[in-house]
C-alpha cells in the first residue's frame, strides 16, 4: 500500500487542521462542515495528479487547443453520516464522478466494547472503475474494511484510493495489512494513539456530531 501523508509538506491544510481540531473553533458547525469540504477539495486535487489522462482537441473561438483530461471512470464513496461534507468537497472537483454511500455505525455491547454494523449501501457498478472511499476519521480501520467489503458486492474496482483527514497509526497499520497492494491511502495527519473508546488522540472528537449535532 502506498501512504501519502499530506502534512509532510507545509500547506494551507495546516490552517484547516487547526480549525477542525480546536475545541473553540469547531463549535461552529457550519465552519466545521466547510473545512471538511475544503479537505475534500484539496485531496481531490492531489489524487487527480495520480490519475490516467488522455489528450483531447478543444475548439476555441480562435482555433484548436490540446488539453489533457482524466481518462478514468471515478466513483466517490463515503460512510454516512460523518463523511458527507468531506464527500461534497470531492464532488466539487470530481463533478463528473458517480457516487456510492454506505452506512456504518458502532453498536456498543457495553461502555467500551462495540462492533461495526453495515445497514445500507447504494452504489453504481464498480467493475473496472477507480474507487475513492472518503471517510474523515480512520480510527481502527474496521469501518473502512467493512465498507469496502460491502462495496465489493457491486463489482471490483481497478484502482482504490482511501482518503481520510485524520488517521491513527494503528489504523494505518491495519489497512496496510487488509487492503489490496494497489491501494493508496491519503491522509492529512496521522495521530499516534487511540483511547479506550477507540477514538483518535488528539484527534478532534466525533466528526459526525460536530458536523450535524449530537445524536441520541
Amino acid at each position: 500500500m502506498n501512504i501519502i501523508n499530506l502534512s509532510y509538506q507545509n500547506s494551507l491544510l495546516g490552517n484547516y487542521l487547526k480549525e477542525i481540531r480546536s475545541v473553540e473553533i469547531q463549535k461552529d458547525a457550519m465552519r466545521f462542515r466547510r473545512n471538511m469540504e475544503r479537505f475534500g477539495e484539496i485531496m481531490a486535487y492531489e489524487i487527480s495528479k495520480s490519475l490516467r489522462y488522455q489528450s483531447e482537441d478543444v475548439t476555441t473561438p480562435l482555433g484548436v487547443a490540446v488539453v489533457n483530461v482524466v481518462d478514468e471512470k471515478l466513483v466517490v464513496a463515503t460512510i454516512l453520516r460523518a463523511g458527507l461534507p468531506f464527500h461534497s468537497g470531492f464532488l466539487s472537483y470530481f463533478d463528473g464522478a458517480e457516487n456510492a454511500f454506505v452506512s456504518a455505525y458502532r453498536k456498543y455491547k457495553d461502555a467500551l466494547k462495540f462492533e461495526v454494523n453495515i445497514e445500507y449501501i447504494a452504489s453504481p457498478d464498480l467493475n473496472g472503475k477507480t474507487l475513492i472511499i472518503a471517510d474523515p476519521m480512520l480510527a481502527t480501520g474496521g469501518s473502512m474494511e467493512l465498507a469496502y467489503a460491502a462495496l465489493l458486492t457491486k463489482g471490483k474496482p481497478a484502482h482504490l484510493h482511501l482518503a481520510c483527514v485524520i488517521a491513527s497509526q494503528a489504523a494505518v497499520d491495519y489497512v496496510s495489512k487488509h487492503f489490496p497492494e494497489n491501494t493508496t491511502l491519503w491522509v492529512a495527519a496521522i495521530d499516534a494513539e487511540l483511547n479506550e473508546h477507540a477514538y483518535i488522540v488528539p484527534g478532534l472528537g466525533d466528526a459526525g456530531d460536530l458536523a450535524y449535532g449530537e445524536k441520541m
